[in-house]
């Protein structure tokens, strides 16, 4: 059994802490908001965010940073995204040398193009970085529906202690040293999910749609193939696997604000109405900046900034799209 605190009580964080306390784990969960550990504690249950999913006693709910950092055998961070630094630099003061932390969030920092295991190690130098990612919705792997991630760590044994933590007869965990590649793609899958949505908000049908994940897949692992990244990981779970997921589920909140947006919606509305952070929307920029660094094109990307934050209109976005100029699906192949 280990000690786990689960730092973020959003959706995720939420299922993830069921998860780990089914595992025979002791579990707490830290929240910044009094209201919500309340409503959790009094109610064992995330009555917004997992409505129906119910959190067993033995599990314990906090606002105390340093009560949930300290003397925990495993730090589980789950915030969103555009939280992970300032998250990061208030946990810094109460980590131990060597403490680990696994990342379960998306997304890739606008200012600083970096991803999120890169901003922890930054904030907290002394602790042991490692990331989970893969198809998984929150609402499914609460009900405990068969899910499979990927546990991403520098070494091999640690890769395997979070298999083991995590893995059950419902939840699946392979392991893989591409941290790099798993975190570009759980990051960049975002921003064509809100493409897919967008295509869906417009009427298009599945021939689109497919369209859009094949050619989405294959801007992420170009870009992330130049950054470092490895190409199997693109083609697996966290890659392709995970981009299907977001682009046509009903509980993805990035294909949800999409459609919003496609029906006529701006950017600040859709988000509004989703209520929930929509991690594609603060990628998508970040995206755009990776773009030009290591000069690759991603136009599916590019199209999605312009409709997000130059109020181009989606059916002009995809029009642009399909009348790019001719060329072959892969330069590699030869004739």
């Amino acid at each position: 059994m280990a000690k786990i605190s689960v730092i973020g009580a959003g959706s995720w964080g939420t299922a993830l802490a069921l998860l780990l306390s089914k595992n025979g784990h002791e579990v707490n969960v830290w929240s910044i908001m009094e209201k919500e550990v309340k409503m959790l504690s009094e109610k064992r249950e995330h009555t917004e965010k997992l409505p129906g999913v119910k959190l067993p006693k033995s599990m314990t709910f906090t606002t105390d940073l340093e009560q949930s950092v300290k003397g925990k055998d495993l730090l589980v961070l789950a915030v969103p995204s555009p939280f992970t630094r300032s998250t990061s630099k208030s946990m810094c003061p109460f980590v131990e040398e060597g403490q680990l932390i696994v990342n379960v969030a998306k997304g890739v920092e606008e200012s600083t193009l970096m991803t999120l295991s890169e901003i922890i190690e930054q904030e907290i130098p002394k602790a042991e970085v490692a990331v989970l990612s893969g198809p998984s919705h929150a609402e499914e792997v609460g009900k405990g529906l068969p899910t499979t991630c990927v546990a991403g760590a520098k070494t091999k044994k640690t890769a395997e202690y979070i298999q083991e933590v995590f893995m059950n007869e419902v939840f699946r965990v392979y392991t893989s040293p591409d941290v790099l590649g798993i975190e570009l793609g759980g990051a960049l899958k975002n921003v064509v999910a809100l493409a897919a949505g967008i295509a869906d908000g417009l009427g298009y049908g599945d021939n689109t749609k497919a369209a859009l994940i094949t050619r989405g897949i294959a801007e992420i692992a170009r870009l992330g193939m130049k950054m470092g990244g490895e190409y199997k990981t693109f083609a697996g779970l966290t890659g392709i696997g995970d981009l299907i997921v977001t682009c046509a589920s009903v509980h993805s909140r990035n294909r949800r604000a999409g459609i919003l947006i496609g029906k006529g919606y701006s950017m600040e509305e859709a988000m509004k109405e989703v209520k929930m952070v929509v991690e594609g929307v603060h990628s998508a920029k970040a995206a755009m900046g990776l773009s030009k660094k290591y000069q690759v094109a991603l136009p599916i990307i590019e199209q999605v900034n312009q409709v997000l934050f130059e109020n181009k209109p989606a059916d002009e976005a995809v029009k642009e799209l399909m009348l790019r100029d001719r060329r072959d699906e892969d330069e590699a192949l030869e004739w």
